[in-house]
């Protein structure tokens, strides 16, 4: 990572989540920035989980979690309910998949050696970080150079001690990776198609059909289907000998009410009193920072913007505000706003420059470098340059940005991006305020940073225009307690009411209804979900409808705007689907095996196909290019009537069977089967594309060995 995008991204060093290893990863980071980290503190007995008897420890997995949400927080991601429960599930399946993998390293004796390990460690497809505490002032990658660096650390006695035990993990971690690898490749290569499989499919690829049918449809006019019963008796008598397709997972349904909670047209109104009357002084006022600060707002941005980075309702009003003149107060997304116009001037939309750094801390020994002589050696750079000596020359000598360093030290900078940096910390000050501010393109200066001293040229500004600084005083319509009580005292009376369904429904068309009210609907809500569908975010709500039994009324919950209550009108349990669940899914089948059978009595014996089309008063139709593996949009995917086609037993005959099949019974003749060129290439050609094929789409072992493994879940006890 380059020195500038430090000063850039100070606070952002997580690149990649959800894997353990990277967050581990970060304590050898820290040491070679200078910083410690302790990631691995403490430990108690709560499971959150076990797999197969190995517990999943709830402070280890809380930890996890929370160093994913930071994760997530310092690339920009909302922070919210949502969030979290999609943090739970993938560690959660991390830590499943660790457990799992390690039960099957152990079967199988899977160690890794000393020699294998120090390829992992410092080998050319070593860590990033490894790679980095290894790389020389050229961008080289010196592998004795990055085993000098761990070696020293772990030996050194200024380094605590957690931070030596959170280095070995991460070679544990590092260690694990390798054994899944090995793991994995052992499925992807055992992929094999025999010879003899795929010279018998690409024969029978080769083959062409032609045949003619007669075929009634269970679609057929014939039937009435609700006059075609499915008893109960026969839909439990289907599930239980597929018990494996109608497994189900415990879900709960709700019916629901909203009362709204939202600010009305009067919180609306003393909103904009409120702010109206702070315009006079937020006029007049002099300490526009002190002003923002005693009215709530501590973020001010003190830079320019771009035309393009204003509102787009009010931009015109904006950029006609002459120096110290205030707009407003004007809505915009839930918000009454002041705007102030503070200053305006020619600004570049980005900054071209280069520059040479000179840092403070020796790559070698990591030790400080003195300061006085880092800014002799950049005082000196300065002075060869304006003699004449190359650029880039000193820049590969000197400069310790090695990324940078990837561009001859030349990088581009928004506006934007420097002055947000700058107040927020993550660009250094120093440096902005000379390619931004103080200099202009041809400009060159020696500039001292917390990164070390910088030789800086400005190139070139980019994109030229008038930006301005604009204060903004922002007020939140938000609802006043008056609001929020009639809300709440309407949502109370509602739920008095409401025992059960019956009277839920009831106080529902009493109360509700007739002032356009609705009732929400929201089914299959997930134990770990955080969102319902209608409601909103609320994991709290998701574990009252949990703790509920089918048919309680929960108590009124805020949620967003709304106060809701819901009752739970089904609470299905995990195990096997009930008659009533199934019945969707199963009684079509069922329907279409009964209308077979009055299918195959209308036919009667199969002699002729004339005789067939005669019993059913259905036409004889013909397919003359039927193949195995082609689906016909004449046929459809009917496997019984192809492999009957070509059953050479059945060449130049009439079926003798009515055939049952996916949408139809048929009667079938087959007149003739021959044999075409195969356009699939050779046989050895065709089983390494197949197994070519199967490697990069092989979906590995861990869903059969998650089905084979007892799993214990006790997340929604937790989150």
């Amino acid at each position: 990572m380059s020195i500038i995008q430090n000063i850039r991204d100070k606070y952002a060093r997580i690149a990649v989540i959800a894997i353990a290893l990277a967050l581990v990863g970060f304590i050898l980071t820290d040491y070679f920035s200078g910083r410690g980290g302790n990631l691995f503190q403490g430990n108690n007995s709560n499971a959150v989980g076990t797999v197969n008897g190995k517990k999943i420890d709830l402070e280890d997995f809380s930890k996890k979690v929370t160093q994913q949400e930071e994760a997530y927080k310092q690339q920009g991601y909302p922070v919210n309910a949502g969030m979290t429960q999609n943090v739970v599930e993938q560690t959660w399946n991390q830590e499943v998949s660790r457990i799992l993998f390690q039960i099957e390293f152990d079967k199988l004796g899977m160690r890794i050696g000393k020699k294998e390990k120090g390829d992992i460690l410092y080998g050319p497809n070593a860590h990033e970080i490894i790679k980095k505490a290894g790389t020389d002032e050229n961008g080289n990658y010196d592998p004795v150079r990055a085993k000098q660096q761990v070696d020293q650390m772990m030996k050194n006695k200024d380094v605590p001690r957690q931070q030596k035990e959170d280095f070995n993990k991460f070679i544990t971690e590092l260690e694990e990776q390798r054994k899944g690898e090995k793991y994995l490749a052992l499925f992807s290569n055992s992929i094999n198609y025999p010879k003899w499989f795929v010279e018998k499919q690409m024969a029978d690829n080769s083959q062409i059909a032609k045949i003619s049918m007669v075929r009634v449809l269970y679609s057929d006019s014939m039937f009435v289907d609700s006059t075609i019963a499915v008893a109960d008796k026969e839909i439990e008598e289907y599930i239980n000998k597929h018990k494996d397709n109608f497994k189900q997972a415990p879900t709960r349904s709700i019916n629901y009410v909203n009362f709204s909670a939202a600010p009305t047209l009067g919180d609306t109104l003393e909103t904009l009193k409120q702010i109206a009357a702070l315009k006079p002084e937020f006029d007049s006022t002099n300490d526009v920072v002190g002003f923002l600060s005693r009215n709530g707002v501590t973020d001010f941005y003190d830079g320019y913007s771009s035309p393009s980075q204003l509102s787009v309702t009010y931009k015109d009003s904006l950029l006609r505000l002459s120096k110290n003149a205030v707009f407003g107060p004007y809505l915009e997304g839930g918000n009454y706003f002041l705007a102030k116009m503070l200053d305006n001037k020619p600004f570049p939309d980005s900054v071209k420059c280069r520059h040479i750094l000179l840092g403070t801390t020796d790559q070698q020994t990591g030790q400080l470098v003195d300061d006085s002589a880092a800014h002799k050696t950049a005082d000196s750079i300065a002075l060869a340059i304006k003699n004449g000596a190359s650029f880039d020359s000193l820049e590969t000598r000197f400069t310790k940005d090695k990324e940078a360093h990837k561009s001859k030290g030349v990088m581009t900078f928004s506006s934007a991006q420097i002055q947000g940096g700058m107040q927020s910390g993550n660009f250094a000050k120093e440096f902005g305020q000379f390619i931004l501010f103080d200099g202009k393109p041809g400009d060159k200066k020696v500039v001292r940073t917390s990164f070390g001293w910088h030789y800086i040229e400005i190139m070139s500004f980019i994109n030229t225009a008038t930006q301005y600084k604009i204060a903004y005083l922002p007020r939140e319509i938000i609802a006043s307690k008056a609001t929020d009580d009639s809300a709440q005292e309407k949502a109370n009376a509602f739920f008095g009411r409401a025992h059960d369904q019956k009277s839920f429904d009831e106080t529902f068309e009493k109360t509700i209804k007739p002032l356009k009210g609705t009732k929400g609907i929201a089914t299959n809500i997930g134990p770990l979900d955080a969102q319902v569908n209608g409601v909103g975010l609320s994991r709290p709500f998701v574990k009252s409808i949990y703790n509920a039994k089918q048919g309680e009324v929960l108590k009124p919950e805020r949620i967003g705007n709304d106060y809701v209550v819901a009752i739970v009108t089904e609470a299905v349990e995990e195990g096997t689907q009930s008659v009533a669940k199934a019945r969707p899914n199963i009684e079509p089948l069922l329907r279409n095996k009964k209308k077979a059978e009055t299918i195959k009595q209308k036919f009667g014996k199969i002699t002729t196909l004339e005789a067939a089309s005669a019993a059913v008063n259905k036409k004889i139709e013909s397919l003359d290019s039927l193949r195995m593996g082609a689906t016909s949009k004449d046929l459809g995917f009917e496997p019984r009537v192809r492999g009957a086609a070509f059953n050479q037993a059945n060449k130049g005959k009439v079926v003798n069977e009515a055939l049952e099949g996916v949408s139809g019974v048929y009667v079938i003749s087959v007149e003739n089967v021959t044999a075409t060129a195969s356009a699939e290439g050779t046989v050895a050609d065709q089983r390494k594309m197949r197994a070519d094929i199967g490697k990069q789409t092989s979906p590995g072992p861990m869903e059969a060995l998650k089905n084979a493994a007892t799993i214990k879940d006790k997340r929604k006890e937790r989150y």
